[in-house]
């Protein structure tokens, strides 16, 4: 604040004897008086973002360095606004001029130099805000509780049969189309959505197979988009003619070698028994023991006779029939158990939704650390001088300061 007022003292100074002294001034004195009254300009221009956020200012981040070499571009502006002006004025020879030169001047001809003054300080501080400063206001460490989560969703061509439900109890009461009736992949992912939207600080993955395994997404905390991805799994995204519940486990497990979570947790829905892939479920069981992850199955359906949707009759109505898919429970139990998990079975979709539910919220959870910082823009501080500037340079050149052949 004390440069600001030094400098406008100055300025008022050079005024003062400028308005005494009369006459023809020389070049040193005029730019003398155009460089005071630049520093006048920038000094009272910052004194708004000094007061509001002084320290900020002095202590922030610039988002976009590469953009401050711009700066090297003020001088000439400087330049083109003040002494530039008089080599583009229009001239026209006279016979003398002395008593011209002679004769009384008013104020506004010693402030001649002032909008391209403006004009410089102006253009600095637009630079400036497109650099964008930044202050960091907080930087803690904040622990959170979470478990590093993975479904695996079997898709193959059984998952097509009908699961008896009452959308009511079902996440949301889904309408199906009139005459459709959910199938077993339709009711499990409404149920892993639901699951996903209970989780905070879960990180969760998605694994879906058939006769082969894939990863659908890794493990992440953007729900939004893992809700989308689930959405949009159907029959037939993977070959659907075979069950490699084996694969499906082992891709889970290869997500899984690189947490650093303490708990780690696989959730295996399949309406199946394990007749295809390259790895044996057992094995993948064993695999999963050695990265400390246990093995939650839930088994859709018990093999008896099911609905199947085939097609619409000619009368466009659906057309259902009956087929038997076999399940292995044991099979399922045998990897629950190696791992530390436990087996379900949901012949219904509340019963799947209780499955989903029932053992994961009880688990031992791991702390992440992270760290959480909040950032403020400080650009407004430095642009709203700057375009005050911008409109008062236009405003005198108009008005006050207009330039005469």
């Amino acid at each position: 604040m004390s440069v600001a007022l030094t400098a406008l003292a100055l300025v008022l100074a050079s005024l003062v004897l400028g308005y005494l002294s009369g006459g023809r001034k020389s070049v040193p004195m005029r730019a003398a008086f155009a460089v005071v009254m630049t520093l006048a300009i920038a000094a009272l221009a910052f004194a708004y973002p000094f007061f509001v956020r002084g320290p900020e200012l002095f202590g922030a981040t610039w988002q976009t360095p590469w953009t401050l070499l711009a700066l090297v571009v003020v001088p000439f502006v400087w330049y083109l606004g003040t002494f530039a002006q008089d080599a583009r004025k229009p001239r026209v020879r006279m016979g003398t001029i002395a008593p011209l030169l002679a004769g009384p001047r008013g104020a506004r001809a010693h402030l001649r130099d002032l909008p391209g003054c403006l004009r410089a300080v102006a253009l600095a501080f637009l630079i400036l805000a497109i650099a964008r400063p930044v202050s960091v206001l907080s930087d803690q460490k904040a622990d959170d509780k979470g478990i590093d989560i993975v479904v695996v969703l079997d898709v193959s061509v059984s998952m097509a049969a009908v699961l008896d439900a009452d959308p009511k109890d079902l996440p949301g009461a889904p309408r199906p189309e009139p005459g459709r009736r959910l199938t077993r992949l339709d009711t499990a992912k409404f149920v892993i959505n639901d699951f996903v939207s209970r989780r905070k600080t879960d990180r969760i993955g998605v694994v879906v197979f058939g006769r082969s395994a894939y990863v659908l997404s890794p493990p992440t905390l953007d729900y939004h988009l893992l809700t989308q991805l689930i959405d949009r799994v159907q029959l037939g995204v993977v070959d659907g003619y075979g069950t490699a519940i084996g694969d499906g486990l082992g891709t889970a497990v290869a997500r899984m070698r690189r947490s650093d979570a303490a708990s780690k947790v696989i959730v295996l829905l399949t309406d199946g028994d394990s007749n295809a892939g390259q790895l044996a479920p057992e094995y993948a069981a064993h695999l999963a023991t050695n990265v400390g992850a246990k093995v939650y199955t839930i088994q859709i359906g018990d093999g008896e006779e099911v609905d199947v949707y085939e097609g619409n009759d000619l009368f466009g109505q659906p057309r259902y029939v009956r087929h038997r898919f076999p399940v292995n429970p044991e099979l399922l139990q045998r990897i629950a158990k190696t791992t530390g998990g436990e087996a379900y079975v949901a012949t219904d979709a509340k019963a799947l939704v209780d499955s989903m539910h029932s053992v994961l919220d009880a688990l031992e959870k791991t702390r992440f650390e992270a760290s959480i910082a909040s950032f403020e823009d400080l650009f407004p501080f430095l642009l709203v001088p700057g375009v005050l500037l911008v409109g008062l340079d236009a405003l005198l050149r108009a008005f006050l300061l207009r330039r005469f052949p």
